[in-house]
């Protein structure tokens, strides 16, 4: 007689979100033409979201009620996106936080543009002349290097030309040329530490 082979007992599903619950039985009796269900869904998920946009627009408390809105009628308007049987609150929170995510962006391009007075004095106050200097000194000591090293800094790194363009265009080897920028630049390095 053999003894019982035990076998372990399946674990059972976790305990169903009551809230997960009742939020999905009101969406999907909306969907279905239940209004007064979907009246109660948007009231209980309207209070929901403004306690997770609270929590997360502490510097902006004014603006939570405008993302509200926002939110509710993004997810009236993607209703027939949502799959039956998956977890409704994800669905909603996803939609929450683009929404969220579209404020930030446009909230910092708008202090952006809102520069306070000070700032804009700043901007005035700097001139072009120093980089005019600089590019003419960059220029005075590029002409101190051989072609074999200035041609090749001059088009690939100021000029923005690959290494294969500016071998094409100087005759030289690829390698040569990156010979070439590799020692000028370390030539150009000497003559800068030297002249400070």
């Amino acid at each position: 007689m053999s003894s019982p082979v035990s076998t372990p007992a399946s674990a059972a599903p976790p305990p169903a979100d009551p809230v997960e619950t009742v939020l999905r039985a009101q969406f999907e009796a909306g969907l279905g033409g239940d209004t007064a269900a979907y009246r109660r869904f948007l009231d209980a998920l309207s209070a929901r979201l403004r306690a997770f946009l609270r929590r997360r627009l502490g510097a902006a408390p004014d603006d939570v009620e405008d993302i509200l809105q926002e939110t509710l009628l993004a997810i009236h308007n993607s209703r027939h996106t949502y799959r039956s049987g998956e977890p409704l609150t994800a669905w909603v929170y996803a939609i929450a936080r683009y929404k969220l995510m579209d404020f930030h962006r446009s909230h910092h391009r708008r202090e952006a543009l809102n520069l306070p007075l000070e700032a804009a004095q700043d901007v005035f106050a700097a001139t072009d002349a120093e980089s005019a200097q600089a590019r003419h000194d960059l220029g005075q000591l590029l002409q101190a290097l051989p072609d074999r090293h200035r041609l090749p800094i001059l088009h690939v790194k100021l000029g923005g030309l690959s290494v294969s363009e500016t071998a094409r265009l100087t005759g030289m080897s690829e390698s040569a040329v990156k010979v070439g920028i590799h020692r000028g630049l370390k030539a150009l390095a000497l003559k800068i530490r030297s002249a400070a």
